[in-house]
């Protein structure tokens, strides 16, 4: 029985599962197996660190879905998925996690030839963190008789839309990374070591804001400074932050793993005229590109606003400049879903969540001013409140 406090009702889940359902059958399937632990989690409210070995969520057209996974992490199953029967908990042995003579997509095969789908249409996650080319193949070799599919992003593509208890969860995040923003500007310094840095941005974070608690976000900070802030996806070491120079913080405040990110840059000394140029077009960049963030519109058009602008300035950004975001586990705290680019049609609608993150990187350094947004019914709100420029300390 589920004894762990439950994210979200019976109702809301079924829902989901509904939604899916209705997606597999206008793929053709019989059933999915789900190995992204974020759908796991929001099909079923599975949350727990075993991710590293296989596991995965069974949904067919008929009944509640079933978690399968190391018989170690049945327990863990137990206390957080919203199935309370047993049939709808099933672990494999120990002796076929990371054994080079044995793979646990064989115990899968077995099952799912149990369930009477030896031979049906299935779905899996091929292009997904979780879903080895190891995997499939012992999948393929353990149902001979099975269409095995490919439904990567299937699941992923119901959860665009939050519902009410979602964007609460998502509000409680900004809250946290709002506090975790105010804690950079409070505590760096010239001479302060990145890595003691680094350790008051996650204490703030994990203390949470506003009475509530803060989880994992599912990406590390990244926090470069100088050269390496020309870079996007650097973290951190021992060196002491220095005068003239950069230093952008990408981070995410995240509850009951809901994640929210924002970006903001810190200068410590006296500005360079370029950084005051490309903060004045990045902020009027944001503002073209939120103008075209509303119903209706599509996602592509933020982009394409925010790129005109940017490029009236003088400065050109080759990457997207936004993406989904919701619930999520490491490596990603993107939904993999809808990007805000060129060529993206996706119509927004009221719900959708997004990391609006206009970056750019200079030849000395980076800027980072980034807003996670939500599209409401008129329009767009932008979820957090830390000043919208480029810090100076």
């Amino acid at each position: 029985m589920t004894t762990y406090e439950k994210n979200f009702t019976n109702a809301e889940y079924q829902r989901r599962i509904a939604k899916t359902r209705v997606a597999m059958s206008a793929a053709g399937l019989e059933a999915t197996v789900v190995c992204d632990p974020s759908n796991m989690s929001w099909l079923t409210g599975y949350d727990g660190w075993s991710f590293y070995v296989y596991q995965g969520v069974i949904l067919t057209h008929e009944g509640d879905p079933i978690w399968w996974g190391r018989a170690m992490d049945v327990l863990g199953a137990r206390r957080t998925v919203f199935m309370d029967s047993e049939d709808n908990i099933r672990g494999y042995d120990d002796t076929f996690v990371q054994n080079p003579d044995k793979h646990p997509m064989q115990e899968l095969a077995i099952l799912l030839s149990e369930l009477g789908l030896e031979s049906a249409n299935i779905g899996v996650e091929m292009d997904n963190y979780y879903y080895s080319a190891t995997a499939h193949m012992k999948l393929l070799e353990g149902l001979p008789t099975a269409n095995i599919k490919d439904c990567s992003g299937l699941v992923n593509w119901q959860r665009a839309v939050k519902s009410e208890r979602e964007i609460e969860y998502m509000q409680r995040a900004a809250r946290i990374v709002e506090a975790m923003h105010a804690r950079i500007l409070e505590c760096a310094e010239p001479g302060m070591r990145k890595n003691d840095l680094i350790a008051e941005i996650y204490a703030t974070g994990i203390r949470g804001a506003d009475g509530f608690w803060g989880d994992y976000p599912a990406i590390v900070p990244m926090a470069p400074s100088g050269m390496d802030a020309t870079a996007p996806h650097l973290t951190w070491d021992d060196r002491p932050m220095e005068n003239n120079e950069a230093t952008f913080f990408e981070i995410a405040g995240a509850h009951r793993r809901y994640q929210c990110p924002q970006s903001r840059t810190l200068f410590l000394g006296d500005v360079p005229q370029k950084y005051r140029d490309a903060e004045s077009a990045v902020l009027d960049a944001i503002d073209a590109g939120l103008a075209q963030a509303k119903p209706g519109n599509q996602a592509q058009d933020i982009a394409n606003a925010f790129n005109a602008t940017l490029n009236k300035a003088g400065f050109e950004k080759d990457s997207r400049c936004g993406y989904a975001i919701g619930l999520s586990y490491p490596p990603d705290w993107g939904e993999r879903t809808i990007s805000f680019r060129r060529g993206d049609t996706t119509i927004l609608e009221p719900g959708m969540t997004f990391h609006f993150m206009p970056a750019l990187w200079l030849d000395d350094g980076g800027l980072e001013i980034t807003e996670p947004i939500l599209i409401t019914e008129s329009g767009h709100e932008c979820l957090c409140t830390t000043p919208r420029e480029l810090w100076v300390k």
